[in-house]
């Protein structure tokens, strides 16, 4: 079978046919460096805290391993669920959520940023800003990773540039850090942004 994607519209079809066929070049098998290192200076185990596009989620258990206790990850395909599932038998059922992010309602503290923004149609970016601070409580933090070259109409993933991410995010978003990533992995170094966005 072959799938032929529609370039707006990359649905739960389009996911689903990448996982059964093994085409998941964005999933590294670990979680990333900095990530990793944004979580280990984290506090507060009992933030409520949303991995979106979240696939098979490495964060979500590196997360769950460091004794986070409401950690949620969303996705539109059904099998990389059904991979953690079965990866981290004690994450809670309840907190791998089957959905469209557009649909998903539930609050949180802090959303998690990785290849998730990129995997979007380009046109879908200010619904995305503004369903992120629609889905963050009050004081609330996006935190993750952007690509940092050329949005173009190959994709996903799709690029960005740093003024591009500050005229998408500086009206619903105090931006509290937005640089060229020092510990990106070997294969996107000089290729990613490190941000912190907190909810105006």
């Amino acid at each position: 079978m072959t799938y032929k994607k529609n370039k707006t519209d990359f649905d739960k079809e389009y996911w689903e046919h990448k996982y059964a066929n093994n085409k998941t070049g964005w999933d590294i098998g670990y979680v990333s460096t900095p990530i990793k290192e944004y979580i280990n200076q984290l506090k507060n185990k009992d933030l409520k805290i949303l991995i979106p596009g979240g696939g098979n989620s490495f964060e979500a258990e590196y997360l769950l391993n460091k004794g986070f206790k409401n950690v949620s990850v969303l996705d539109i395909a059904q099998q990389p669920l059904k991979n953690i599932e079965k990866r981290i038998p004690q994450f809670p059922t309840e907190n791998l959520i089957n959905q469209n992010f557009f649909d998903h309602t539930t609050t949180y503290d802090l959303i998690i940023e990785q290849t998730f923004f990129c995997a979007l149609s380009p046109s879908l970016r200010e619904m995305y800003v503004d369903k992120m601070y629609n889905l963050l409580n009050k004081d609330g933090k996006l935190v993750g990773l952007l690509f940092d070259f050329e949005l173009t109409e190959e994709g996903p993933p799709f690029g960005g540039s740093l003024i591009e991410y500050i005229q998408l995010f500086y009206a619903k978003f105090e931006i509290k850090v937005l640089e060229k990533c020092y510990n990106s992995i070997k294969q996107r170094q000089g290729r990613e942004f490190f941000f912190i966005f907190e909810k105006k």
